[in-house]
């Protein structure tokens, strides 16, 4: 299974969201931000995409970018889509919401790509809803509310990695 690689290999975690500019930079962002604070950053690759092409190229919302500045995270990816690929490359394949969930298994189903997809917010300790909510329609209070919850639900999947990791 891909969530047992040998504890030489890094562990690979893909975030995902619908268009890759706000929800998954910005737990791509904060994940990295912990892994580094936690001294584990030769133990994980992280990367972020989306299920949609809109934005490919394109940098993060600049909502995004303020909130997780503010922070003190930065966000210094480029949008892309998610591919039938990442779902054998990556041990880990971390949905925003269940729409996205929905396609990446479909994707995997039809690729047979091994990796463990989940929600995000499975590892929130303090869930409201199963889904990170998407706030490109919204202001800034948007963003700074979903940072609250890929923060939270980052340090639980961090916590739960580690933790399998030590098996």
């Amino acid at each position: 299974m891909a969530a047992e690689v040998s504890r030489s290999s890094p562990t690979r975690v893909l975030f995902v969201c619908l268009g890759n500019i706000c929800r998954s930079p910005l737990a791509e962002g904060v994940f990295k931000s912990l892994v580094e604070a936690a001294g584990v950053s030769a133990k994980f690759e992280i990367d972020s995409a989306g299920t949609g092409s809109w934005h490919v190229g394109e940098p993060p919302d600049a909502r995004a970018t303020i909130v997780a500045r503010e922070h003190g995270v930065e966000l210094d990816s480029r949008a892309r889509q998610v591919t039938a690929e990442d779902l054998h490359d990556f041990d880990h394949v971390v949905a925003m919401d269940r729409e996205n969930l929905r396609s990446l298994e479909r994707m995997a189903s039809a690729s047979g790509g091994a990796a463990e997809i989940h929600l995000l917010r499975a590892y929130d300790p303090d869930p409201e809803g199963e889904e990170v909510p998407d706030p490109y329609y919204g202001g800034v209070s948007g963003f700074e509310n979903v940072y609250q919850i890929v923060t939270r639900s980052c340090e639980g999947l961090l916590a739960r990695l580690r933790a399998v990791a030590n098996r």
